[in-house]
């Protein structure tokens, strides 16, 4: 495979450079070539030719089996070279295969972990299977089964909306093994299609959809077709507890790659207001332009601070990340939604074009909801924070690494991603003891004061949650309180990727003010735009990034 003696941020550099200038009209990776195969239900061919020429499914390979993941950080930073272009390319061409190959690297036997990876490094791709449009989140009620059968099992039953599912070398299937409730009646399988009677599987016809038109969403039926019992992943009847540990990974990920796709949509939108002229003045100069344009930056910073938080805990408090991976997925899709909705009020009719310079804003706005869901919405993901709350709230709070705060490229490299110590539940979380108004610039105190005063507020309404309030079934109180923990965590992550920084914009208060602000009004402690002593420099900071340009992200990467 190229490129494995590179670091993340080399791939995704060379990656940025082989899907050359987004803008220009004329490049065949360009915004509109993407749009095109958009527009006609395919995915670009170019595209994905190039991501195999790159190798990308290497990105979801451990190193030990021959890829290039060692870092979930790394992986999260070379896709989002590849979802700043295109949603749809991103998922269709490959991080199915991760979300599916990680139940595999967390459970898989020696033979199925060396299978797997083969397929992949060989240009392969991989789906998977939890849900049933019936059952939606609750996966435990499927129906989808797998009986017991001399020499291993037979399947029968339906899964929906698998993307890639027609053109996959593996299917990662969650079967219910027994007939009982709850998690150990279900179990993980690996299966390869070409091993099966074909009479015995249907692939059924794609699905029409609103967003990602491009990605391939078809079903499977199975009619008592065989399968081997070396396909069992993991224990039987451990399906649940699979699931949830690998979900802890994907949940952590996805996040951060959207973080491109809201990078582009702000540019879009940066663009048109400095080229469009509205009262004798540009847009951009406009107040209520300015301070969208602000909120947005501010709000993208933040959500990436807790996205690499979120990926590092994954790495070096493994043991902890069902609370950030929970919080990450809840909380950053939701800020990156809002964002886009704000900034095209600013675009205005044109976010409604389907053709033109800024058809890509609608393309993104169309094919962000997708990732904002995945294989879990946000209730889904609040359902996993609100059994942990009182937990959490009990438990001394653990100390913060500088190293979570820091992308891995910067750091000593951990041995490779530690799967086998993923738990359902964490003793406690390592972001929280990082807000704290103790050593803080003075500008941004007083906020953090609030902020860690409202922390001890939601910890003390967490100890004295009643047992029916520590389900997912528990009151709207309960979620609420969840959503206020999952709002402090990425507070929590931004000061403490603030305090990591040594120098350069990351370092200065103004862009930490301007996101704990934005924090703070959406828990209600302020009101109000932005002040303007943390507005200026982040407007001053992303028209230089524009003018470069660079990466509106916490990497301010060349574009």
């Amino acid at each position: 495979m190229p490129y494995t003696t590179l670091t993340a941020a080399d791939r995704a550099a060379e990656l940025s450079r082989s899907f050359g200038d987004f803008w220009d009209p004329a490049n065949p990776l360009g915004s509109a070539a993407l749009l095109a195969a958009d527009e006609q239900g395919v995915l670009s061919t170019d595209g994905e030719a190039l991501l195999d020429r790159f190798g990308l499914a290497a990105e979801y390979v451990p190193a030990e089996l021959g890829g290039r993941l060692t870092h979930l950080d790394g992986l999260v930073r070379v896709m989002r070279e590849v979802f700043r272009r295109d949603v749809g390319l991103g998922l269709g061409h490959g991080i199915t295969s991760f979300m599916a190959a990680v139940n595999v690297w967390t459970a898989g036997s020696p033979e199925q972990q060396r299978h797997l990876a083969d397929l992949l490094l060989d240009g392969g791709r991989a789906s998977v299977a939890y849900h049933e449009l019936a059952h939606g989140n609750d996966f435990l009620r499927n129906e989808f089964a797998a009986r017991p059968a001399a020499g291993g099992y037979l399947l029968e039953g339906v899964k929906q909306v698998i993307n890639n599912a027609d053109r996959a070398g593996a299917w990662v299937l969650f079967a219910r093994t027994g007939d009982g409730p709850g998690s150990r009646s279900h179990s993980v399988l690996l299966a390869v299609p070409d091993d099966m009677p074909a009479d015995r599987v249907q692939r059924l016809a794609r699905y029409r959809t609103a967003g990602v038109r491009g990605c391939r969403l078809t079903g499977l039926a199975f009619h008592g077709c065989p399968l081997p019992a070396s396909a069992l992943v993991g224990a039987e009847g451990r399906g649940g507890e699979v699931a949830l540990r690998s979900f802890q990974v994907t949940r952590s990920a996805l996040p951060g790659m959207a973080i491109g796709t809201v990078d582009t949509c702000l540019r879009s939108v940066l663009r048109f207001a400095l080229d469009r002229r509205l009262y004798r003045r540009r847009v951009f100069e406009l107040p209520h332009t300015a301070g969208v344009l602000t909120a947005a930056f501010a709000d993208l910073l933040l959500c990436d601070s807790l996205s690499l938080a979120a990926t590092r805990t994954v790495q070096l408090h493994p043991e902890q990340a069902s609370v950030t991976a929970a919080a990450v997925k809840y909380l950053v899709p939701r800020l990156l939604s809002r964002t886009v909705r704000d900034l095209s009020v600013v675009l205005g009719a044109r976010f409604y074009l389907r053709e033109g310079e800024h058809a890509v804003f609608g393309k993104h706005l169309r094919d962000l909801p997708v990732l904002s869901l995945g294989h879990a919405g946000p209730t889904a993901c609040l359902a996993t924070l609100i059994p942990q709350l009182r937990r959490l709230a009990t438990a001394p709070q653990l100390e913060s690494l500088e190293a979570l705060f820091t992308p891995a490229d910067a750091t000593a490299p951990p041995p490779g991603i530690p799967f086998d110590r993923l738990a359902l539940s964490a003793t406690g979380d390592p972001l929280t003891a990082a807000l704290t108004p103790e050593g803080a610039p003075a500008s941004v105190r007083p906020l953090l004061t609030d902020l860690a005063i409202d922390l001890s507020a939601v910890r003390d309404r967490a100890r004295t949650l009643p047992p029916a309030d520590r389900t997912p079934l528990a009151s709207p109180e309960a979620f609420a309180l969840a959503a206020r923990y999952a709002e402090l965590l990425g507070a929590a992550a931004a000061t403490g990727v603030a305090r990591s920084a040594r120098s350069g914009f990351l370092s200065d208060p103004a862009w930490l003010g301007a996101a704990l602000h934005r924090t703070a009004c959406r828990l209600g402690l302020r009101t109000g735009s932005v002040p303007d002593r943390w507005a200026r420099p982040l407007r001053h900071e992303l028209l230089s990034r524009h003018e470069q340009p660079r990466t509106f992200d916490l990497y301010n990467s060349a574009l």
